[in-house]
């Protein structure tokens, strides 16, 4: 009797594992509306919609990360040469996650290390977090040595068509040629 007891579980437990893929699939996702109110280098307040009419590719970071963040502009960069004249047709946005230590000139000097077609943005935390969270993006500061911190932060590129509608969600670790390559496949569309 206990054994059968033991394979009747085992049944129920298999056929709930496989049926949870599908469950799974069927939820719902969450809606990315991509909005955000923040400020350029230059004091002006900018919103998403003041880029419709361009394809929005977008990342979150900020001036202090070591490594990660100058990788992905440099690479932008890169993508938008290898796009030639089809580079019009993009914006490249980066938005700081440390609006405490990115403050307007750090931004802009950070900046003019790469591509001078990438508009860098900020805002006060609670900008921040709201165009974070519009974008489903992970941020989180972490305590250093001596008082000092960082961030731990998703590393994607958000693609925005040009009617300010999410397209694709791009890894951080591509190189230039590949999101060219994905840029021209999106826009061509």
């Amino acid at each position: 009797m206990r054994l059968l007891a033991v394979a009747l579980a085992a049944c129920l437990l298999s056929a709930a594992a496989s049926a949870a893929p599908a469950e799974i699939s069927e939820l719902p996702k969450p809606s990315m509306t991509g909005h955000f109110s923040l400020e350029t280098v230059d004091g002006r307040t900018v919103t998403d919609e003041d880029y419709r009419g361009k394809w929005m590719l977008v990342y979150f970071g900020y001036t202090f990360c070591p490594d990660v963040c100058p990788t992905v502009l440099n690479e932008v960069g890169l993508a938008l040469n290898e796009l030639g004249p089809l580079a019009t047709k993009v914006q490249p946005i980066f938005i700081t996650v440390d609006p405490a230590r990115d403050k307007a000139p750090v931004l802009k000097k950070y900046l003019e290390s790469f591509d001078n077609r990438i508009v860098g943005l900020r805002g006060d935390g609670e900008e921040t977090e709201a165009a974070a969270k519009s974008f489903h993006v992970y941020y989180r500061a972490r305590a250093l040595e001596n008082g000092q911190y960082t961030y731990d932060h998703s590393g994607y590129l958000y693609l925005i068509d040009d009617k300010g509608k999410f397209v694709e969600l791009l890894t951080g670790d591509l190189p230039g040629h590949k999101i060219a390559t994905e840029l021209r496949k999106q826009i061509s569309r």
